[in-house]
């Protein structure tokens, strides 16, 4: 398995987690050290995903009662309004944006998308300026990490993001 791979599998672990997982727990599934658990945390830290350290073990920061799904996505530039449109008109947040560069492994930007004034001003942003996007890096192909409150909102999300045929299943 991958260093890439492994910490993908851990931010799914510990997104499923209802309780903290021990870096010790995490370095016996995956066949390494503690050192290399906690050297992946920090990376997976450093690519905007916030992870908590306790006593006890590793834990993602989420309000109460909300659940994270990592949905991925396709389509031009031209739709990046209507993906976002789709996600917080539907009771959603965008934390972020990734995708998987052949070289560097998974890179990851926070976006914070939680409204369409959100997503205008980041649409607004990207067409003022001449840095591409990370999207632009793997042909359109990328994933988000949302927040909803339940998982009626997250059917809600795929269907409309199913509707305009962005969702890669």
């Amino acid at each position: 398995m991958t260093a890439d791979k492994r910490r993908q599998e851990i931010l799914a672990e510990l997104n499923a987690a209802t309780a903290p997982v021990s870096a010790t727990r995490l370095a016996e599934k995956y066949g390494v050290t503690r050192q290399v658990i906690v050297a992946d945390v920090a990376l997976l830290r450093a690519a905007g995903n916030d992870i908590r350290a306790e006593h006890k073990g590793y834990s993602l920061e989420r309000v109460q009662g909300e659940i994270q799904r990592l949905i991925v996505c396709k389509h031009p530039k031209s739709s990046v309004t209507d993906e976002f449109y789709a996600i917080v008109d539907n009771g959603g947040r965008v934390l972020d944006v990734q995708v998987e560069h052949a070289i560097y492994g998974i890179i990851s930007a926070k976006l914070s998308i939680a409204s369409r004034y959100d997503a205008d001003e980041f649409v607004r942003a990207a067409s003022n300026s001449s840095v591409s996007q990370l999207a632009d890096l793997t042909g359109g192909v990328h994933a988000h990490t949302v927040v909803a409150r339940d998982e009626e909102t997250f059917r809600r999300i795929a269907g409309r993001l199913r509707e305009l045929g962005i969702l890669v299943e």
